[in-house]
């Protein structure tokens, strides 16, 4: 029997933002069975539901642009499959699409290659100085080194080509596109973690709220959306 290859894109708000990536699994396996979704089932003694996710959330952060992959059945219009699971949904997680993937289609997972970031400091946590002022000079640097720890060694790293955009948006809002994926992910606390050291003020633990807009592949010389990779299906 055939299988559809499926893209479910959802958003994660409010309290959902403190879940973290195996319970938000746990939680979209129990939500596919409530809704009635054709989901496949791998075979063996121990069958699971397959699906995928392209990019786990930090915990702490929200999204509009959270991708999970899944293999269906059968072909379920995309506007009921996204009224069925926003249905059985609590409040913080809310479906967006349900698409159809060509036979070919890569997963979401192996596919990131950037991401966008709104970035803002929660109240009472902005610095003094006039920050705004030097967000420019900071992306203009040919280079933006920062020490990069990890469990054995640590060493110093350039992260400005990993940071494809910066710019301050209204409500002095920052706006990031940075490298995403398994081979370059950059995580915008350290983009303002360097941000704060070339400024010269100090960040409070916990001083940002961070808000992931969309997540994209590369095709060709372009970067587009993982739900243009797919389409809706009709009635």
């Amino acid at each position: 029997m055939s299988v559809l290859k499926i893209r479910i894109k959802f958003g994660k708000y409010g309290a959902m933002k403190f879940i973290g990536h195996l319970d938000i699994m746990r939680y979209f396996q129990k939500a596919m069975r409530r809704a009635g979704i054709p989901i496949s089932y791998s075979g063996g003694y121990s069958p699971h539901m397959i699906m995928s996710f392209a990019s786990p959330l930090g915990v702490g952060l929200t999204s509009d642009g959270e991708y999970m992959d899944i293999e269906a059945e059968e072909c379920l219009p995309s506007e009921e499959a996204v009224r069925r699971l926003n249905d059985v949904m609590v409040e913080g997680m809310k479906v967006l699409r349900y698409r159809l993937l060509p036979d070919d289609a890569g997963n979401a997972m192996s596919l990131v290659a950037a991401a966008d970031y709104l970035v803002c400091f929660r109240e009472g946590c902005a610095p003094a100085l006039a920050w705004q002022d030097q967000l420019k000079d900071f992306f203009s640097q040919d280079e933006i080194p920062i020490l990069k720890k990890t469990k054995k060694s640590e060493k110093v790293v350039d992260i400005k080509p990993l940071i494809y955009s910066l710019e301050l948006c209204e409500g002095d809002i920052i706006s990031m596109r940075l490298s995403a994926g398994s081979a370059d992910n950059l995580k915008p606390e350290l983009v303002m973690e360097a941000f704060a050291a070339f400024s010269g003020f100090e960040l409070p633990q916990f001083g940002i709220q961070i808000h992931r807009k969309e997540l994209y592949a590369r095709s060709e010389d372009t970067l587009l959306p993982l739900e243009a990779l797919g389409e809706d299906i009709g009635e």
